[in-house]
């Protein structure tokens, strides 16, 4: 029988072996400087400009743009390094990977050229649409000009590209008939963006989950193109595409590296958890590491980390196969990945919980570490595209042969 002593990492030792990392160089500098990220809600700069120069920042550009190419699976293994160290940092990097992949299924290939300069230089994207965004539009000769909203743009003050859906507006203010949605991006830096650093969630604090301002903004018309919305998924599968893996919607990418996230920050804490409890004593000086509740909790919350992991790989895999045999997806592998994802984060949230009643509230007091890391989580399985309640309810109606909200 395996003792527990001849195990550097037991719970290394339960997840899937993982990749060599990009990241790995800087594992060290973007955990130094989380406590202060998140007290400060901002990344350090060094670290912002360390991600850039790493060949993780373009993992999910193809060969076509001058990327690696990376599978699914191996951005979220990234990812749950980064998220293990800083999920704040895990964050912005997930946002800027995910909306980039959706930025190149939007522009399709008339905008490569645009797309590869912005993978040659290292440069990071945001996607400020969340609810109460409203950005309109007034097209003039050959420009448009922009004006308005957009609400929760992650990674916002670290990024250089930000995308915008509009609704093209006429001079008057009013909407055009039929309507017309179409999407762009326009430098962060650029002339009339603005910033406002609104975030004040409890969790993610240092993502500048932020509303940026469009004042009179100026793009080129030949950069904006058809603004998909809610039947995107769908309309990826029949437009020009890059590459066969942008055939894949960005939401359902986001809910697997999302999970993979979250085993990455549950398997730090676990591991803290496990260290604080080795040295702790209890009433009258009984040993915690003795307790049977502690070690019941702390082997179901590592039972649930395992679990997850498996999830979490099982799903990333199947999108890499369908990439590799360039495969289109359906509404079934769409909403199947979502579902796996939405599972997983379940688990993890369990294993949270568990983590939490064997520290018991002295070791809550004690350690300190859990408070972060628990705040930190709980953005995960709570964001919109991973939401349990939304992703079931479609695979509920799904199952049951009703029409979805397209919502």
């Amino acid at each position: 029988m395996v003792q527990r002593g001849m195990i550097d990492d037991p719970v290394t030792a339960l997840l899937p072996p993982s990749p060599p990392l990009a990241v790995e160089p800087l594992l060290d500098a973007i955990r130094e400087q989380a406590d202060e990220a998140d007290r400060t809600r901002n990344l350090d700069a060094s670290v912002v400009a360390a991600l850039k120069a790493n060949d993780v920042v373009v993992a999910a550009a193809s060969v076509e743009l001058g990327g690696p190419g990376a599978t699914v699976l191996q951005i979220g293994r990234e990812l749950e390094a980064v998220a293990g160290a800083c999920t704040s940092t895990a964050w912005v990097l997930w946002n800027h990977l995910a909306v980039f992949h959706l930025f190149v299924g939007c522009l399709g290939p008339d905008h490569q050229r645009l797309l590869r300069g912005v993978v040659e230089a290292g440069e990071t994207v945001c996607f400020p649409a969340g609810a109460s965004s409203g950005v309109r539009g007034v097209i003039e000769g050959d420009q448009v000009r922009l004006s308005g909203k957009g609400a929760f743009g992650s990674g916002g003050r670290y990024a250089d590209w930000a995308g915008v859906a509009f609704v093209v507006v006429d001079d008057h203010g009013d909407r055009v008939e039929p309507l017309d949605l179409r999407f762009t991006i326009v430098p962060v830096t650029g002339d009339g963006v603005r910033i406002e650093a609104t975030w004040d969630g409890s969790a993610v604090r240092a993502s500048a989950t932020d509303d940026v301002h469009y004042d009179d903004v100026v793009a080129p018309l030949a950069r904006c193109v058809p603004w998909y919305g809610a039947n995107r998924a769908e309309t990826l599968r029949e437009v020009p595409v890059v590459a066969p893996r942008y055939r894949e919607d960005w939401v359902g990418l986001s809910d697997v590296w999302l999970a993979w996230m979250g085993v990455g920050l549950v398997g730090s804490a676990l591991r803290q958890a496990i260290a604080e409890t080795t040295g702790r004593r209890s009433i009258l000086g009984k040993r915690m590491v003795t307790h049977p509740t502690v070690q019941l909790n702390l082997g179901e919350a590592a039972a649930l980390l395992a679990a997850a992991a498996a999830t979490a790989e099982t799903a990333c895999r199947q999108v890499d196969e369908r990439i590799t045999a360039a495969a289109v997806p359906t509404e079934a592998d769409y909403l199947g990945q979502m579902a796996l994802a939405s599972a997983a984060l379940a688990q993890l949230d369990q294993a949270m919980q568990l983590i939490r009643r064997a520290l018991g509230g002295n070791g809550l007091r004690e350690g300190g570490f859990f408070d972060r890391y628990s705040r930190d989580f709980q953005a995960m399985p709570l964001h919109i595209n991973a939401h349990r309640d939304r992703v079931n309810l479609r695979l509920g109606r799904f199952a049951l042969g009703e029409e979805q909200d397209p919502f």
